[in-house]
C-alpha cells in the first residue's frame, strides 16, 4: 500500500486536512505528520518524518509543510514517489519577513499571541472568504491551540529555512503545485517559480482563494489532488 504523508502548515495539525481525509483514495495508507511540532528546524523536521515513515512516500505539504516536503526530497530523493506542494515557497526568508517574524515572536513571548493571530488572520484568506467569520475563527483557534511556544519555535524554523531551489531541478518524481491566485502570505509567483524549476511539474491555480487552500476551497483542492494521487497508485492487475 502506498503511504501518503500529509504535512500541515505553521501551527496547524490534522484539522487542516479535515475536508481531504475522508475523500482520499482508500488504497492509500494515510498519515498526518506532527514532526513540525517536535523539532526546531525544517531540516530536522524532514529528517524525523523520513525516519518515522518507512518505504516510498508520497508527500503532500501545505505552506511550511511544503517546505518540509521539499527538504525531505533533498535528503532522500530515492524515497519520494510524489510531491504535492500547496501554497508554499522554495525561497529562503526575506529580510523584511525576518523582521516581521521577530516582531511577532516578541509579542508571543509577552503573552499576546491571540491579539497577533486575530489581527492578522484575515490576511491568510482571500477577501471573499475573509468575511466568513466561522471559517476565520476555525483557523484562529487551530493556530492558538498550538500555543505560544510552538508559534515561536516554528516561526524561527521558517526564518532559518534553507533555499530549496538549488535541488528542485534534480527531482524526478511527479510534482503537483497548487496555489490560490489571491494568496497574500505566499505570493503566487513563488508557486510559479517552483513549477518552472521542477521538470514536468503540474501547476494548478485556485481562483478566488488565499493561503488557506484546504479550508477555503476544499472541493477544488480535492478535485485537483485526488486524481493526481490516483495516477501514482500501482496499476491493478
Amino acid at each position: 500500500m502506498s503511504r501518503l504523508v500529509l504535512l500541515p502548515g505553521l501551527a496547524c495539525d490534522e484539522r487542516l486536512w479535515e475536508a481531504q481525509l475522508p475523500a482520499l483514495p482508500a488504497a492509500l495508507d494515510v498519515h498526518v505528520s506532527d514532526a513540525h511540532m517536535r523539532h526546531d528546524r525544517i531540516e530536522t523536521m524532514a529528517e524525523a518524518m523520513l525516519r518515522e515513515h518507512a518505504g516510498p512516500l508520497i508527500l503532500c505539504g501545505a505552506s511550511m509543510g511544503g517546505m518540509i516536503a521539499m527538504e525531505a526530497a533533498r535528503q532522500a530523493p530515492e524515497r519520494i514517489a510524489g510531491l504535492a506542494l500547496l501554497g508554499t515557497n522554495a525561497r529562503p526568508e526575506t529580510p523584511d519577513m525576518y523582521a516581521l517574524r521577530e516582531s511577532a515572536i516578541e509579542l508571543f513571548e509577552q503573552g499576546e499571541a491571540r491579539d497577533v493571530i486575530e489581527f492578522n488572520a484575515g490576511f491568510a484568506f482571500h477577501p471573499t472568504q475573509a468575511g466568513d467569520r466561522a471559517l476565520v475563527r476555525r483557523y484562529v483557534e487551530l493556530v492558538l491551540d498550538a500555543g505560544a511556544q510552538q508559534l515561536i519555535r516554528q516561526n524561527r524554523a521558517l526564518m532559518e529555512r534553507p533555499d530549496a531551489r538549488s535541488h528542485l531541478a534534480s527531482l524526478h518524481c511527479p510534482v503537483l503545485v497548487v496555489c490560490g491566485d489571491g494568496d497574500r502570505l505566499t505570493p503566487p509567483e513563488c508557486s510559479q517559480e517552483i513549477a518552472q524549476i521542477v521538470p514536468h511539474a503540474e501547476l494548478v491555480w485556485v481562483a478566488d482563494c488565499g493561503h488557506m487552500l484546504t479550508m477555503e476551497k476544499p472541493a477544488f483542492v480535492n478535485a485537483a489532488l485526488i486524481p493526481w494521487l490516483e495516477r501514482l497508485l500501482p496499476a491493478k492487475a
